[in-house]
Formats: structure tokens, sequence, C-alpha cells
């Protein structure tokens, strides 16, 4: 049975959860891809402040398609994390806990996410007409020139996910292998 969880993601919630736990995620999030993270954490390494507050902030790794007439938003799936993996570190320094994606996280960001109480939720892939349909209302509030890429807000309900790696370092992914490679024996 699926956990239902409120954003934001506190540190106490981030730590409630555990990896292979299915959960239907409602409240904003913040969608940004590897163009959106650059620019993000070009502006905080020159001190300038980011263009939403990123305390206890869950960020979306999606650039989505447009919306047809009277849709909220177009196809949102997931992309490739590991994109993100060189900004990530510096996004969580700064607040943000929850991450969406799909795919293997790079050492580092595991270590950010036990650092700084981090959760990554994993999103099924080539689901995104299905996903589209839990985002409510969407704003765009910067970077309006990256296109799919820009920085947009979305309230979301129920959208269903997995968390990949707890705020612990537990990788389901890790955790799968092992388990299929001993009852392979």
């Amino acid at each position: 049975m699926a956990k239902k969880i409120q954003l934001p993601l506190t540190k106490e919630l981030a730590q409630s959860l555990h990896a292979g736990d299915e959960v239907l995620l409602t409240g904003t999030i913040y969608t940004s891809r590897d163009a959106g993270h650059k620019r993000m954490c070009e502006s905080l390494a020159k001190n300038e402040p980011l263009p939403f507050d990123p305390t206890d902030a869950t960020i979306y790794y999606v650039g989505p398609t447009p919306a047809k007439p009277g849709a909220v938003i177009g196809s949102a799936g997931p992309t490739t994390s590991g994109r993100m993996d060189a900004y990530a570190p510096t996004m969580m320094s700064v607040g943000a806990r929850g991450m969406i994606g799909k795919g293997a996280r790079l050492p580092e960001v595991v270590e950010a996410m036990k650092e700084y109480s981090g959760v990554y939720f994993g999103a099924i892939g080539g689901a995104g007409a299905l996903l589209a349909k839990c985002i409510k209302e969407c704003e765009l509030i910067a970077y309006e020139d990256l296109g799919a890429e820009a920085l947009r807000k979305l309230y979301v309900e129920d959208m269903p996910l997995v968390v990949i790696i707890d705020s612990q370092g537990n990788n389901l992914y890790e955790m799968g292998r092992k388990a299929y490679l001993e009852n392979k024996k």
C-alpha cells in the first residue's frame, strides 16, 4: 500500500521514508533539468538568489511537452537523473531535499543525500502522459528561454513514485540486484 505524502519534504518526513516505499506525492514541486540546474548553481556561486525557495523543496527532472488546449501541461515523464548529478549536492546544500527522476545516481549524490537527509524518488519512464494527469497546476517561474527546460512550479496530487534512495543511502537498485543474485544461487 502506497504512503500518502504531503509536501514540503521536511527533514523528519524524508527520514521516515525507506528505499522501496511506494508513495503518492501531493503538493508543490519544481521542474528543472541540466540547463536549469547549471543556471541555478551559477547564481548560487555569485551569491544571487534562486527563483524559488529551495528549503525542503522537491525537484522533478522533467522537460514537459507543450500543453494541448485546455490542458495544464503536456506529457511530463522523468528524464535521466544522472545529468543533474553535478548539481544535486549543491542544490541539497541550500535546502532542496527531494529529487524525482529515473536511473542511477553517483556516489557523491548519495553522500549528499545522507548529509542533508535527501530522498530520490523514481518515476516510471515512458509514462509521461499518465504522470501529467497528476499535475493540477503549472506556472512558469524562470528561465523561459530554456523552453521545455524552463523552471516551473507544479502542484501535483497523488503522483505515484517509489523511493529509490533514502536519506540513509539505502538504494533500491542495489537491494534489488543483491536479492536477485541471492535468489539465483
